[in-house]
């Protein structure tokens, strides 16, 4: 028997604003589970940004595009200038979602968006129902992505561990 949370449409009065970081957070623990590091919001060398990028152990890298639902989906006609940057790629939609009008050509990850008071402090369920076809980027491609997504990690790590010391420094870079 369903829970209350599943197999329901989302309510009409959440927004985009509402349902993405539920999204998010539920596809972060997702890679998690499958051991990929995630970084969110990750500037591309073609001036995209890539909703959620994760590396998995092995170093290949898979982007995630987060879409909220149909009008979102349909609004954004700049995801495939993310598969260049990536080895798989996926969208990640809440489970009612119509799954039809994605492409056949990506991955497809679902999360039960929960239609309850107080849901942006729960971790809801996600999981992959169709794997990403694999495109192994090419080497020169790599090392820079993976530079980039280095450089990133240990940036806004140095952020969350001294923010004082980071506001320093961007200040002191901005005036050079």
């Amino acid at each position: 028997m369903p829970s209350d949370t599943t197999m329901r449409a989302p309510d009409p009065a959440l927004t985009t604003a509402d349902i993405q970081p539920v999204i998010r957070r539920a596809i972060a623990h997702l890679c998690g589970q499958h051991d990929w590091a995630v970084l969110h919001e990750m500037p591309l060398p073609n001036r995209r940004r890539a909703d959620v990028m994760a590396l998995s152990p092995n170093g290949q890298f898979t982007c995630i595009e987060i879409k909220s639902g149909l009008p979102d989906f349909r609004g954004d006609l700049k995801w495939p200038e993310y598969r260049p940057w990536c080895d798989a790629f996926y969208f990640a939609v809440p489970q009612t979602f119509p799954q039809e009008v994605l492409p056949q050509d990506v991955g497809i990850m679902t999360v039960d968006v929960p239609m309850m008071a107080g849901f942006r402090h729960m971790i809801a369920d996600a999981a992959i129902v169709r794997p990403a076809p694999h495109h192994p980027l090419q080497a020169a491609r790599r090392r820079s992505v993976t530079h980039r997504f280095a450089m990133l990690a240990a940036q806004r790590l140095n952020r969350m561990e001294d923010p004082a010391l980071a506001t320093v420094l961007h200040t002191a870079l901005r005036s050079e």
